[in-house]
This record gives structure tokens, sequence and C-alpha cells, in this order.
């Protein structure tokens, strides 16, 4: 499991023992997948679920897959990504089938009351900012790894786990052929600008270099060690950097 998915099975946990629900885990993939299942049952969850798909399936079958699985429950939690491919998108497709509210980079989750139609999430938002969220029910949750950390198995809930009984299901044929897509790290656009003017070369290239945008980058000094030092902490006082 990866820091997100621990998150997310604690906090399906800890959501449980505050509304008396039981907890399903449910892991699609090749059947290497059932440690991570047991694992889950020696946490706490009440159930387990293993669908046995290729581990380089399409996330939309996938998707589907789980949605099928988890029909009819109140919450979905889900970390906001995998150690496979880590693009985040099986939660919204498995929203999108349960026709469920979707709520994903959620950076805390808060237990509702008893009765409660909607869960209080904080979202993660660009620019240090969050946003805070009240999520009816149905719903979708993405969470990220720093939401809660897994509790340690007790010792006899872990030999327990290593015999109980797994749910067991074979996923569908797929229904999308489609390469995965790729996922690249953001890159901002680039800014417009203006042409440099000039025929001389080199001042074009200062121009486009921005070499001459200030009047001064530096100076050169030759000190002894104990005076350079005393420059050094002059020029970091001068700049603000030293009180």
């Amino acid at each position: 499991m990866s820091a997100a998915d621990q998150a997310a099975l604690e906090t399906a946990l800890l959501l449980s023992a505050a509304g008396g629900d039981e907890v399903l885990a449910v892991a699609a993939g090749p059947r290497a997948v059932r440690r991570i299942l047991r694992d889950a049952l020696a946490c706490g969850a009440r159930r387990a679920l293993h669908i046995e798909c290729a581990p380089d399936g399409d996330s939309r079958d996938i998707a589907f897959e789980l949605a099928a699985a988890v029909r009819g429950a109140d919450v979905v939690v889900c970390g906001d990504h995998s150690l496979d491919r880590g693009s985040g998108s099986v939660p919204a497709f498995i929203a999108h089938h349960l026709h469920a509210a979707q709520a994903l980079g959620l950076v805390s989750v808060e237990a509702p009351a008893p009765a409660a139609q909607s869960i209080k999430a904080v979202r993660r938002l660009d620019g240090g900012r969050r946003e805070v969220l009240e999520v009816p029910l149905p719903c979708v949750l993405s969470v990220e790894g720093s939401v809660a950390s897994l509790r340690r198995a007790a010792l006899p809930d872990a030999l327990a786990s290593t015999a109980a009984a797994i749910e067991h299901r074979i996923a569908s044929p797929p229904h999308h052929f489609a390469p995965p897509a790729v996922v690249t790290p953001f890159r901002p656009r680039a800014r417009t600008l203006p042409a440099p003017a000039g025929d001389d070369v080199l001042g074009r290239l200062r121009l486009l270099t921005d070499a001459v945008g200030h009047s001064a980058h530096g100076e050169h000094v030759e000190l002894t060690p104990r005076a350079g030092a005393e420059r050094i902490v002059e020029v970091l006082r001068e700049w603000g950097h030293v009180t």
C-alpha cells in the first residue's frame, strides 16, 4: 500500500468507529494483493474482497469493478494515488459510476455526527491554500498520505488474519483498450515576452537572458578570513536575512 492507501484505510476505520458501520477493504489486481487485504483485516476491517484482474488493466475498467463492489456504501475512501501509476483517476471514475459526490486531495476528514447526511473535509489548493468542504452522502473521498497513519495491528489480530476468509471475484473482460495515459509533472506555461530589439547579437542575448536587468549582481573583494566573514554577515544584514 502507498502512504495514501494506508491513510484511506485508517480514515475508513475511524469513520466506522464513529458511526458503527463496517469496513469493507477492496483491492484489485493479481493474487499478490491478498497480502494487503490481510493487513487490512488485521487492522480492523470486517470484510475483504479481492477483484482479480491484470495489473496493467485500464483505470476505467478497474474503477468499474470497484464501483460494482462498493455500490450501496455511504462513504468510499481511496488514496489519492497508488504506487503503480499514481494518476489518481480511479476515485473519479468510481464516483462517476456510483453517481456520488467526490472530493479529492483531502488533507483532513472529520467524522460525521450520527444520522448526518454529509461529511466535513479540508482540501488542499494551489498556493498553500485550503478549502473547507461539506460533502453530501454518498460520496467518494480521496485522501493524501498525511491525513492519518495506519494503526499497528495487534498480534492476535495479525495471526487471525492469516486464516481469515477473503471474498474473491474475477473481473469482467476489459472494455477499454486504449493505452494508459502518461502522467507527467506539472509544467507552467511559458510567458509571452516581446522580441528583443536591436541589431547587435550580444545585446539581444543580454536582453533574452536578463543579464542587464540589475545594475549590480555582486562584488569582488579580497579580504582575510576574519574580515571576509564579517563582510558576509554585514551584507546579509543589509539584505534583511540577518537581524
